[in-house]
């Protein structure tokens, strides 16, 4: 839905308005849905620690790809959530691409059932997430995202799960084991703000210089870890950077 604000004036001159998109509220469904939801949807999904709690959204059908993107959220001991702000622009700069998404909480996350596992469990999470899509949308690509501790989460999976392309926004570097992580053989996207208070930016950047297959390396100026007045600026970034990766079009 598109609501269109009046225009008004200021010094003389007309200022045009904001266009707000209004995205209905996801429809509850069932446990477990034997298809991927066709709207906006929200359920519940057996998980290796109980039920996870999941939003499913879907691309515009004129721009639709073949594939799904699956978002991890930032710690869950830290307030990180599946509604995060870094999250949820991910989440609609990857379906303005094309693709359908997937958010979830992890365990003990919102309504996800479980506790915290420091990283382990939160793999499995993201592991039956990953097992459903694939159940529900066959042949499909899979991609993977994640901010923060949930992009280490998705670096950590990205290689056993098999994605077809990885996004990565601030991963905490420095803050948690990435030497041993076996590293994705896929088209995969960092984002890295220069004046991230939360990961040392120049970790980051070594890091991804000592790589033996360097990712895509987007670096911005006067950023801060949450991306504060630069998410539109983190949605283009995205937008851009995935452009050639995405898969063949979706038939109607």
């Amino acid at each position: 839905m598109v609501h269109r604000r009046r225009p008004y004036f200021a010094h003389g001159r007309r200022i045009r308005p904001a266009v707000i998109i209004v995205r209905m509220k996801p429809t509850p469904l069932a446990t477990d849905p034997t298809r991927f939801p066709d709207q906006a949807a929200s359920f519940m999904l057996d998980g290796p620690a109980g039920k996870l709690e999941l939003i499913s959204e879907t691309a515009d059908p004129a721009a639709a790809r073949r594939g799904v993107a699956v978002i991890c959220h930032p710690h869950p001991l830290q307030g990180g959530t599946m509604h995060n702000k870094v999250v949820t622009m991910v989440e609609r700069a990857l379906r303005e691409s094309g693709l359908d998404t997937v958010r979830f909480n992890f365990r003990g996350t919102g309504n996800s059932e479980g506790s915290y596992d420091e990283g382990r469990g939160e793999g499995d999470d993201l592991a039956a997430v990953v097992a459903w899509v694939r159940r529900v949308r066959d042949g499909d690509a899979i991609w993977l995202a994640g901010f923060s501790f949930g992009s280490y989460v998705s670096i950590a999976q990205a290689a056993a799960l098999r994605a077809d392309a990885l996004v990565s926004i601030a991963p905490p570097v420095g803050r948690w084991e990435f030497e041993t992580i076996a590293l994705p053989d896929c088209p995969w996207l960092i984002v890295q703000g220069e004046e991230d208070e939360v990961v040392e930016p120049q970790a980051v950047f070594d890091w991804v210089d000592a790589l033996p297959q360097r990712p895509e390396l987007v670096r911005m100026p006067e950023t801060s870890h949450f991306f504060h007045r630069r998410l539109m600026d983190l949605r283009g970034a995205i937008k851009h950077a995935v452009r050639s990766w995405l898969p063949p079009a979706r038939a109607s």
